[in-house]
């Protein structure tokens, strides 16, 4: 038998599933936009930059994603009665580590994933353009590359996500805590 609280939490989770979608969406398009207009047009190293700020951001977010859902909320509950700037917040983010973790891993994480999958085929295709070297052989080894350095950027981070994550908790608060008054 459901209970009028089952019923309202299903309701909240669908809520959260459209929003985090819609913010996953409108992410997406600008991060493809930022990637397929500048990329063509810039030169080879500035779109390996921007490659590379794209996979460090994915891996940052999943730093945080992860470190909220590890983090003791004991912690920041004694930070937070020291008023402790952020302290208050990683509280609330702790509270709810899914849904901040979903943000943080799966929205930001996942986007940067994609679009520098994206950006380096638009590099591939940059150097191909310039070199005549085979663009098969550019793809594959150009998305070998993002691979790895997306999933061992994440595989360390995860380590030392679980290992510090109380001071990358707050550390991320502090900063977020600038513009985020929630």
């Amino acid at each position: 038998m459901k209970t009028k609280k089952d019923t309202k939490k299903k309701l909240i989770d669908l809520k959260w599933i459209i929003i985090i979608s819609l913010i996953a969406f409108i992410l997406s398009m600008l991060f493809s936009f930022v990637g397929e207009t500048i990329i063509p047009n810039a030169h080879v190293a500035i779109s390996i930059v921007i490659l590379m700020l794209f996979i460090l951001l994915g891996i940052v977010f999943d730093i945080v994603g992860v470190a909220v859902t590890v983090a003791d909320i004991s912690t920041f509950n004694s930070m937070a009665s020291k008023r402790v700037k952020g302290s208050e917040l990683a509280v609330k983010f702790i509270k709810n580590a899914n849904k901040v973790s979903s943000f943080c891993c799966d929205v930001i994480g996942d986007v940067c994933g994609v679009v520098s999958g994206s950006t380096g085929l638009s590099i591939a295709l940059q150097i191909h353009n310039h070199s005549h070297i085979d663009l098969l052989i550019l793809v594959i080894i150009i998305t070998a590359i993002v691979s790895t350095l997306t999933i061992g950027g994440k595989a360390i981070g995860k380590s030392i996500a679980i290992d510090r994550c109380n001071s990358i908790l707050h550390g991320f608060v502090r900063i977020i805590s600038i513009v985020y008054k929630g």
